[in-house]
């Protein structure tokens, strides 16, 4: 994958360089082998979820505190999980549909290919996770989202220049936050809890759940965007290895009349 293929190379090494510009030539490269051997085991890891028994997915990726979503169950109450594509972001959100209370909806984009989309729809959707397409968000948070559900939201993708967003800096960098997950929090008032998704060892991973706020409404503008960032940034500088290099996370640029968070 890294000598032979080199996918996006060039990418995710001018990433480390910026986020980690303190670091010199040859830890930059270690920390791009180590996360290479990672990413492979992540599309491995993808298409075992394919076939893999419900019994495996709950081994490989545990929940250490579900107490701390199910007070919510208890009370009738919807809540926002969100993350970021770090470490095995794919069986985490797969996994989370039978081991918390709530029923469990993962946003997702449309795969162009129909047949595609299809087919990991329905790999997604083995245990118990429903998938709802981000098109159909706005529609999904209107009718169904109070119904004892658990949204989860991957925010850490780079928002596209047509969507309103906030600014902070983020692993050295001035970057965009898509708003999705504040707005969708402040309008319905959901409880906002940011995942932890460790590696144990090879293809092993817990996820630990933490509340940023359970009233949203009353948080300042930008507060829960910035500080579920800075969950994800804390990962990642601990652990670099583990998140998507391979994403051009920084394609946006500030403008003069956008204030940084």
């Amino acid at each position: 994958m890294y000598y032979a293929v080199g996918y996006r190379k060039k990418v995710v090494r001018q990433n480390l360089r910026n986020s980690f510009p303190e670091k010199s030539e040859s830890e930059i490269k270690s920390i791009e082998k180590k996360f290479y051997k990672h990413f492979l085991d992540i599309i491995i890891e993808s298409v075992k979820l394919f076939s893999v028994s419900e019994k495996q997915v709950q081994r490989r990726m545990r929940v250490t505190n579900p107490e701390v979503v199910d007070q919510y169950s208890k009370e009738g109450q919807s809540v926002i999980i969100v993350g970021g594509h770090y470490n095995s972001w794919e069986m985490a959100g797969t996994a989370l549909g039978n081991q918390i209370h709530h029923q469990a909806v993962a946003l997702y984009s449309v795969l162009k290919d129909p047949f595609f989309d299809r087919i990991m729809k329905d790999s997604r959707e083995r245990f118990g996770t429903r998938m709802v397409s981000t098109k159909r968000s706005s529609r999904f948070f209107a009718g169904e989202s109070r119904n004892n559900c658990a949204i989860i939201f991957g925010a850490d993708q780079s928002p596209t220049h047509n969507k309103s967003v906030y600014w902070t800096t983020f692993l050295n960098q001035e970057t965009a936050l898509a708003v999705g997950t504040e707005a969708y929090a402040k309008k319905y008032n959901f409880p906002v809890i940011y995942v932890y998704v460790r590696k144990q060892k090879r293809s092993t991973y817990t996820m630990t759940f933490e509340v940023i706020t359970d009233k949203p409404q009353e948080t300042p503008e930008g507060y829960i965007s910035v500080e579920h960032t800075k969950r994800l940034e804390s990962e990642i500088l601990n652990e670099p290895e583990f998140w998507l290099w391979t994403h051009k996370r920084w394609k946006r640029k500030r403008l003069p009349d956008e204030k940084l968070l």
